[in-house]
């Protein structure tokens, strides 16, 4: 039994060696690879290439492919990621701009193969530089109300927006907004003006209709239609007092004036009128204009100023009181004529020695104008404003028509009714001049022609009443040596 145990220790020993020797073995294979001075393992290359080119339009997608030489799995990726995107797995390019696609292809090898060095590919995107534009559907527009329109061009790049009707509408070059101002047709351009790719987009256009709502009218015609002169005879203001809108808003007033036919456009009142020359003789009619059209006319208005007036007679026997007419008129320059001439004539024979206007003298109220008529060879108009309702102010016992100054020189300035006291109805009158432009100052030759009359009682002596005349226009100074010496017309603001 004893041999056993010693081929067993015999083939434990054998065992040993030869585990040994291969993990020698084991070893210096190691210490080659680690470049002791061994032979070392080398990865193997590898390239990548494209299958052919797709072609790519814009908007569009495509596929690229790619392999290889390997059979390893390649991967994708966009150089232009501005132009073009693509599928990392699947080569899917989905074109985003105009331009140049670049697709690169990588393969990153593995424990038997280098990475591959990146192959690329480009890709021209396909496209046309012409754009078109597009209105979408047209909304509904109502007057004085708004809408959107909405266009687009195949560029993609935005449109701008303008009205070609703007006295309808007005539109938001960028929102499209529409405001409606006027019904009719409403006329929206859309625009693109191109870029570095694009050509300019040929204009579009797109029509909405503007009506107006349930009952909007046109406006009726103004009422209390007035004018009055601007700094110069040569323009006319008017206005009016009321304007019915029609229930819309009132866009514009035009004023027209007639026989010449001078006309002017407003956004408000008052209109100015400007006339050649003159508007003198000219009369003016209103109209008002809204969103659905221009309403009627109104009646004719005139041209109105308003005046102060202030008129001196030189009193020498009652110096330093004058006889003074201070009133107001108004002046028509479309007719020539003097309307509402009314004011106070002071009596100088009465009153302390103070002159006006710190004067403590006697006034009479002259509300009645009752006589008024042009001269054309004076070039003027003169007027006369009465203390009565009556002219009846001279003795008519030898004619005459009883107040004119002329009649009152002839009377001897004698009262109407004489010789009966109890007859004398105590009238008093100031006679005045207007030229035909009122704001010239009064010739020598006007002045003249001026008078006054005072036969209330208080203001007369005896049988002849106080009045004012001068030699030159009638033959002879008044009663009491009056004569005039001054009349002044201020245009009222």
């Amino acid at each position: 039994m004893k041999p056993y145990p010693r081929l067993a220790r015999r083939i434990v020993r054998r065992t040993a060696l030869v585990t040994a020797t291969a993990a020698l073995g084991v070893l210096t294979l190691l210490a080659g690879c680690g470049g002791g001075g061994g032979a070392a393992v080398q990865a193997l290359p590898q390239s990548v290439s494209f299958d052919a080119t797709p072609s790519l339009a814009l908007d569009g997608t495509a596929t690229v492919s790619a392999s290889a030489s390997s059979g390893l799995v390649v991967r994708y990726s966009s150089v232009t990621p501005t132009v073009c995107s693509v599928n990392g797995q699947s080569g899917l390019v989905t074109a985003l701009r105009p331009g140049t696609c670049t697709i690169a292809v990588d393969q990153a090898g593995n424990e038997a193969y280098a990475p591959a060095a990146q192959a690329r590919l480009n890709l021209p995107v396909i496209y046309t530089p012409n754009q078109t534009i597009q209105f979408a559907t047209a909304p509904a527009l109502t007057l004085g109300g708004v809408a959107t329109v909405s266009a687009t061009a195949t560029s993609g790049l935005a449109v701008s927006y303008s009205s070609d009707s703007p006295a309808v509408c007005s539109v938001n070059s960028s929102t499209g907004v529409v405001s409606s101002l006027a019904v009719g047709t409403c006329t929206i351009l859309a625009d693109q003006a191109g870029d570095s790719t694009y050509l300019p987009a040929p204009q579009a256009s797109q029509n909405l209709a503007v009506v107006a709502p349930s009952g909007v009218t046109v406006p009726g015609a103004p009422s209390g239609v007035s004018a009055t002169s601007g700094v110069t005879l040569a323009e006319a203001v008017v206005s009016a007092s009321s304007v019915d809108g029609g229930g819309s808003v009132i866009t514009s007033f035009t004023a027209v004036s007639s026989p010449s036919g001078y006309t002017a456009t407003s956004a408000s009142l008052p209109v100015r009128v400007n006339c050649t020359g003159s508007c003198a003789g000219e009369t003016f009619t209103l109209s008002a204009t809204n969103g659905v059209g221009v309403g009627s006319a109104s009646a004719a208005g005139h041209i109105i100023d308003h005046y102060d007036v202030l008129e001196v007679f030189r009193e020498p026997d009652t110096a330093p009181n004058d006889s003074i007419f201070v009133g107001s008129l108004d002046y028509d320059f479309s007719t020539g004529t003097v309307a509402n001439l009314q004011g106070r004539l002071s009596e100088s024979m009465t009153g302390g020695a103070t002159a006006y206007p710190n004067d403590t003298m006697t006034w009479l109220n002259l509300t009645h104008q009752l006589a008024s008529w042009h001269d054309a060879a004076l070039g003027g108009t003169f007027a006369a404003t009465f203390k009565n309702a009556s002219t009846n102010t001279f003795w008519t016992g030898d004619g005459g028509d009883g107040w004119s100054a002329q009649a009152g020189v002839d009377a001897g300035g004698i009262y109407f009714g004489f010789p009966s006291a109890g007859s004398n109805p105590g009238n008093a009158y100031a006679l005045i001049f207007v030229p035909d432009n009122p704001a010239a100052a009064l010739t020598q030759s006007q002045i003249d022609k001026l008078a006054y009359a005072d036969c209330a009682p208080g203001g007369m002596m005896g049988s002849a009443c106080m009045t004012g005349t001068s030699v030159a226009g009638y033959g002879s100074v008044g009663t009491m040596s009056g004569v005039p010496v001054s009349l002044t017309l201020t245009r009222r603001p």
